[in-house]
C-alpha cells in the first residue's frame, strides 16, 4: 500500500469518525440498547438448568415485572448519570462510601454490578472482604476495614461490611453479646469520625420477603452456574430467618444516626430495586457536570522505511469462532 493510498484511507477514517460523531443520542442510545439487551439475553439462555417449573413458580410471584426496554433504558440513563459523579469525584476530590447490606440473594451484587459497569475501576473500588484470619480476629474490629476506606477522588463500594458483627456473626455465634455490643457502642462514633473526615457515608439495606428469597435460593441451587453464590453459611443463615430478622431491627434501632442513616431498599424486584437504589444515590450527591477539553486525535506518525513484522503464527490464540 502507498503513501497516498494510507492518506485517503486515513482521510476516509476520520470522515467516518466524524459522522459517527454526528449521531444524535437517540441513535447512541439505540445502539448501546441493543448492545445491552444482548447481555441480557445471554444471561437469560445460560440458565438452562432451571426447571420450567421453578421458573414458572417465580414468574407467578412476579407478574408486574418492569419491561425489558424501559428497564435498560432507564438503567443507561443512570448510569450515564453514574459517569457524570464519577467525574465531579475525581475533580472536586470527594470521598464516597456506599455499604451495602442485606440478606442473602437480597439483590446487593446485582445492584453494585450495574453501578460499576461502566465506570473507571480506579475510581469505583469494589470491597467483599472474606471472614477474618486468625491474626485479624485479634486486631481491634474495625481495623481491618480502614485500609480500604477512600482517599480523595475516590468511590468504594463496601459488598458487606462492618456490620457483618451486628449480623451473621451474631446469628452465627462467631461473636459473642459482649462483642456485639462493643460493636453498637463503637459504630456510632466510628461512623461519625468518617464524616467528620470528609467521607460521604451512605448505607444501604436490602430487604426481600421470605418467600422470595426461598424462590432464589432454589434458582442458584438448581443452577450449576449460580451454585457458587450459595455458601453452606447461606444455607444455614435460611434457617435463622427470625434471628436475623431480630438482629436487623436492633441494628436499625441502634446505628441509624443522623450522620450517616440506614435507607431501606425494597428488593423482591430485581430490577426495580437497581433502579431506585441508583437513582437515589444520585439524588444525596450533590455532584455537577465537570467540563473537559475537546478531544482530538494526534496525526499519526508514518515511517515509510518501516515494514510490520510478520510474527510465528503459533503465537496467535486459533480463530475457531
Amino acid at each position: 500500500m502507498n503513501e497516498r493510498q494510507v492518506v485517503e484511507d486515513l482521510q476516509m477514517v476520520e470522515d467516518l469518525q466524524d459522522a459517527e460523531n454526528r449521531r444524535n443520542a437517540e441513535d447512541w442510545l439505540a445502539a448501546e440498547l441493543a448492545d445491552t439487551l444482548d447481555e441480557d439475553y445471554e444471561l437469560e439462555i445460560s440458565e438452562p438448568a432451571i426447571s420450567n417449573e421453578i421458573r414458572r413458580i417465580y414468574r407467578r410471584h412476579h407478574p408486574a415485572a418492569i419491561d425489558r426496554v424501559t428497564y435498560f433504558r432507564t438503567l443507561l440513563h443512570l448510569q450515564s448519570e453514574l459517569i457524570k459523579l464519577q467525574d465531579w469525584v475525581q475533580h472536586s476530590k470527594e470521598k464516597i462510601v456506599v455499604i451495602f447490606e442485606g440478606r442473602d440473594s437480597a439483590g446487593k451484587g446485582g445492584v453494585i454490578k450495574r453501578i460499576t459497569q461502566r465506570l473507571n475501576p480506579r475510581v469505583v473500588r469494589v470491597v467483599a472482604l472474606p471472614a477474618p484470619s486468625d491474626r485479624e480476629k485479634t486486631q481491634w474490629y474495625f481495623q481491618r476495614y480502614v485500609p480500604h476506606l477512600p482517599a480523595g477522588g475516590e468511590i468504594v463500594l463496601f459488598d458487606r461490611s462492618w456490620y457483618n458483627r451486628s449480623g451473621v456473626e451474631r446469628v452465627m455465634g462467631f461473636a459473642d453479646e459482649d462483642e456485639v455490643e462493643q460493636f453498637f457502642n463503637d459504630v456510632p462514633e466510628f461512623e461519625r469520625m468518617l464524616v467528620r473526615s470528609g467521607i460521604r457515608l451512605v448505607k444501604y439495606w436490602f430487604s426481600i420477603t421470605d418467600e422470595e428469597q426461598q424462590l432464589r435460593f432454589l434458582m442458584r441451587i438448581h443452577d450449576p452456574l449460580k451454585q457458587w453464590k450459595l455458601s453452606p453459611m447461606d444455607l444455614k443463615s435460611r434457617v435463622r430467618w427470625e434471628d436475623y430478622t431480630k438482629a436487623k431491627e436492633e441494628m436499625f434501632d441502634r446505628t441509624n444516626i443522623p450522620e450517616a442513616p440506614w435507607y431501606i431498599v425494597e428488593g423482591n424486584d430485581k430490577k426495580r430495586a437497581r433502579l431506585n437504589c441508583i437513582d437515589h444515590l444520585l439524588g444525596l450527591i450533590p455532584y455537577q457536570p465537570v467540563e473537559h477539553e475537546e478531544i482530538h486525535l494526534p496525526e499519526r506518525i508514518f515511517n515509510p522505511n518501516y515494514e510490520r513484522e510478520v510474527l510465528p503464527k503459533e503465537l496467535y490464540v486459533p480463530e475457531k469462532y
